[in-house]
């Protein structure tokens, strides 16, 4: 193992146990919603380790590749995570996320963009302007490229709850693809998809955290809440009914983040069976309908919509359309 690859993973990797509930000061009561969550943040963590270490893509991906078909987009996260932090290491010239996300990670190109927001929140803003890959071949890029900072705020809600979610910080505004007027709902949605982890898949603590929120920032929380029970799972159907009615004025934004889960799940090449259910429970669609509902309304990357209204929000308002037609309609 290079001398260098030990010394990068000694003190960037966060230990294992740091990731698990217990440590956070999460719910633990229902072992099997929280073992199944708590592999998620371990699949990073693993991914992490992979790429900060090893030398080549081809040793990063073949250890990637072991994981198991669920958990593998997360392993792919850190794994970007890692190569973005050994990228700004470099000094900007570092090509490693380019070819990670351009080669292996393209099926996962939804979640790679995330494991680029973990590594924001680790690198001064300064460094910022450089993270994304600029040249990425993918329908997605840059349009997608919000989930970075979606992961950004996930990651400071996961590790910095107190200060994100019970004393609801709001950071200064970033220009993220010229649109500073948006970062902070992209970053609402990610912590909106950490409440789901933090208070361990329970719907009526999920919906109690986010109504804790001002008014103006609920949508968007919802809407991340949606995406990570669809995509990360933890409920059972009973649980999503719940959550569902808890939601409220606000159930068409969970829908809409379980449009986008279904999507980058479907678009993996592996739909578990959790996201099957919540697709059904929370959006009362199959997963095709939400993968044909999600392509017939993208967008081109250079769209935008009214006032400067990012291609990745005009697909979200597309999809609210689409939405509102099928309740006309039925």
């Amino acid at each position: 193992m290079p001398i260098l690859g030990t010394l990068r993973r000694i003190l960037l990797t966060p230990k294992l146990a740091d990731v698990t509930f217990a440590v956070r000061g999460f719910p633990t009561e229902r072992s099997t919603a929280v073992t199944h969550l708590e592999a998620i943040p371990e699949s990073v963590i693993c991914g992490f380790e992979w790429g900060i270490e090893q030398k080549t893509l081809w040793d990063v991906e073949r250890r990637l590749e072991t994981v198991t078909p669920e958990l593998r987009g997360f392993a792919y996260e850190g794994a970007t995570m890692a190569y973005t932090v050994r990228d700004a290491m470099a000094a900007g010239r570092g090509r490693k996320a380019r070819e990670l996300l351009a080669g292996p990670g393209a099926p996962h190109i939804f979640l790679t963009y995330i494991g680029i927001g973990f590594a924001m929140a680790r690198l001064p803003r300064v460094l910022w302007k450089n993270v994304l890959p600029a040249d990425i071949e993918s329908p997605y890029h840059p349009t997608m490229s919000w989930l970075a900072v979606d992961g950004y705020g996930f990651d400071r809600a996961y590790f910095s709850t107190k200060k994100w979610v019970d004393k609801q910080y709001v950071p200064p505004t970033y220009p993220w693809a010229g649109a500073p007027d948006y970062f902070h709902r992209a970053l609402d949605q990610g912590i909106g998809r950490a409440l789901w982890f933090i208070n361990g898949a329970l719907p009526d603590q999920v919906a109690d955290a986010v109504n804790r929120f001002p008014v103006r920032r609920r949508a968007d929380l919802w809407s991340g809440v949606g995406l990570a029970a669809t995509f990360a799972g933890g409920c059972d159907r009973a649980g999503l009914q719940r959550l569902w009615t808890s939601a409220g004025e606000y159930q068409q934004e969970v829908a809409l983040g379980v449009v986008f889960a279904a999507k980058a799940r479907h678009y993996a090449g592996h739909v578990p069976a959790h996201t099957r259910l919540a697709t059904g429970a929370l959006a009362g669609l199959s997963i095709d309908a939400a993968v044909a509902l999600a392509d017939r309304t993208a967008v081109l990357p250079a769209d935008e919509g009214p006032g400067g209204t990012p291609a990745y929000e005009l697909w979200r308002d597309r999809i609210r359309a689409g939405f509102s037609a099928a309740a006309k309609a039925a």
